[in-house]
């Protein structure tokens, strides 16, 4: 009788394991086959098309073959159309499938939209039907679970909390303190000048320092030195991250106690405990103070930074609470995006002043003439910049920091003449919409400022043509800080040096997080004698 029960008893347990297992592998058929095939199916009907799909890996082995093939060789001639090397899948399908088509990121299918009419639909007008979607894990440990990657209500908090920090008039009182950074940086290049009274910089890592120290300022305020500490360990921790993006991605390995990842893991936990010990010090510092001293210190025109702002809404905030773990998480979303976007844009914008002189001595006039040959620019000069204006958007236009960006549909949505599946994923790729043709007209692919003379909205025959920090609700809250900063420190470069590319300088923009130049940014710098004619070059030569 015992050995019957227990014959019964494996039987089940024999059945269970295969019902079990079959359920599995269904999950898995239809995951991995009959989804894609059925969206495949219902896009064909609307007229989309894509390269085909193929089980399991999709489209990833023709990516993966394009990109390594467009990214192997420098660009010839400094040429700025860059989709063919950047984005490489999406200048070789579009042609072959047209500016919409379906491609597929193993079995998840992302529908490519370039067409500003839909960009605007999904960013704006109905952007209550899409949201951001889930960051790669890497990405996620790095930007932490801030604004970048909340959604709802909560990231409606935050977003209101955080923005009195990227008010401009709130930005400009930072001035004097960015403006310092960039002096300090400019001195050591002329301690280094050689005999032939030059000097050759790699202006990327350059730029990297420069932003750390005004970002920092910005997140930390008075805290700066404690602050500045932490987000070395933060870019520690980039370096791991770009390491690992460089390798084949297998599913699962950052679980791995591999030795990138045990360290990378180490760093994370240290990075918050350093916030959190930081922010402990600064509410009982701040907790210390009487509220009359306090609330006459917010009015006395002091920056109004991160840090503080954010334990100033934890007191108050009762229906959504912020936490510590929030502020920490808020510091290292802000490092991350604040410190890459406005580095990458100093470092372009150089690079392209170097390649087009004649800009170059253009913005140098309007500099000279409004600031002075040392006088450092202050709040009422940098707004009187409208050149570098030109030149810092036709740059964020021509290299873009963010070359592509992802929305999922929350629901079943109409997308112009398309019907969307709730889940599908939308890929709008900036790159290419910056550098359309059709809407910039056909010199698209070239360094010409002058499209943005009477302002971005009427640059192009589009309005939502230019979306260099995103577009609508979700814009990117630092944009105010990266041009400033970017502006302040290309005015006082170009009031102290004329600048030209090195000889060993390689155009090859890539993609690593972010669009940086593969291969460096080597530039020669002339200190500026300004007893000489500034305009060797015709500002208003046929290029302008």
């Amino acid at each position: 009788m015992v050995d019957e029960e227990l014959m019964i008893f494996t039987w089940l347990k024999l059945v269970f394991i295969a019902f079990v297992g079959l359920v599995f592998v269904l999950n898995m058929v239809v995951l991995l086959w009959w989804r894609p095939r059925k969206i495949e199916d219902h896009f064909s009907r609307q007229g989309i098309r894509g390269p085909p799909y193929r089980f399991f890996i999709g489209n990833v082995k023709e990516l993966v073959a394009m990109m390594l093939k467009a990214s192997s060789q420098p660009m010839p001639n400094f040429s700025h159309n860059i989709l063919p090397r950047v984005l490489s899948f999406y200048h070789h399908w579009k042609k072959i499938y047209g500016a919409t088509f379906l491609v597929w990121f193993g079995p998840t299918g992302r529908l490519a939209v370039s067409d500003p009419d839909l960009i605007r639909e999904i960013f704006t007008s109905k952007s209550e039907f899409y949201e951001k979607n889930e960051a790669h894990p890497l990405i996620k440990q790095l930007e932490g679970d801030g604004l970048l990657s909340l959604k709802g209500e909560k990231w409606a908090h935050h977003r209101k909390i955080i923005t009195p920090t990227f008010h401009m008039e709130n930005l400009k009182a930072l001035i004097p303190v960015m403006a310092k950074s960039v002096v300090e940086m400019l001195d050591n290049w002329s301690a280094m000048l050689s005999n032939s009274g030059e000097v050759e910089i790699e202006v990327s890592e350059c730029f990297q320092t420069l932003t750390e120290e005004v970002i920092t300022r910005t997140a930390f305020g008075s805290s700066y030195e404690d602050g500045k500490a932490i987000f070395r360990l933060q870019a520690q921790q980039m370096v791991l991250a770009s390491d690992a993006f460089q390798k084949v991605f297998v599913p699962g390995y950052r679980f791995l106690p591999t030795q990138r990842n045990i360290k990378s893991w180490k760093l994370d936990k240290e990075i918050k405990g350093s916030l959190m010990k930081l922010i402990k010090r600064r509410k009982e510092e701040s907790s210390s103070s009487s509220s009359s001293s306090s609330s006459s210190s917010s009015s006395s025109g002091s920056p109004k930074d991160l840090l503080g702002l954010m334990i100033e809404a934890s007191w108050r905030s009762t229906r959504n609470m912020i936490t510590e773990k929030d502020i920490v998480e808020e510091c290292k979303s802000f490092f991350f995006a604040g410190k890459q976007t406005t580095s990458n844009l100093l470092t372009w914008t150089t690079v392209l002043l170097a390649m087009h002189p004649q800009w170059q001595v253009r913005a140098r006039d309007e500099v000279l003439r409004v600031c002075g040959a040392r006088d450092i620019p202050t709040k009422d000069d940098v707004v009187k910049l409208k050149t570098l204006s030109m030149i810092l958007n036709e740059s964020l236009r021509l290299y873009p920091p963010t070359i592509a960006t992802i929305r999922r549909a929350k629901t079943d949505v109409q997308l112009g003449g398309y019907k969307i599946p709730r889940g599908t994923e939308l890929l709008i790729p900036i790159l290419a919409v910056h550098h359309d043709q059709a809407t910039w007209g056909n010199d698209a692919n070239e360094f010409n400022p002058a499209r943005f003379a009477d302002g971005v909205a009427r640059a192009a025959k589009h309005p939502v043509a230019f979306i260099p920090f995103g577009l609508g609700v979700r814009t990117c809250i630092g944009q105010n800080l990266a041009v400033l900063h970017a502006k302040l420190a290309l005015a006082i470069i170009l009031q102290r040096f004329r600048f030209r590319l090195a000889p060993t300088y390689q155009h090859a923009p890539t993609v690593l997080m972010l669009l940086y130049p593969q291969h460096g940014a080597p530039i020669i710098f002339q200190p500026l004698d300004h007893h000489d004619d500034v305009a060797e070059v015709d500002p208003f030569g046929p290029t302008c």
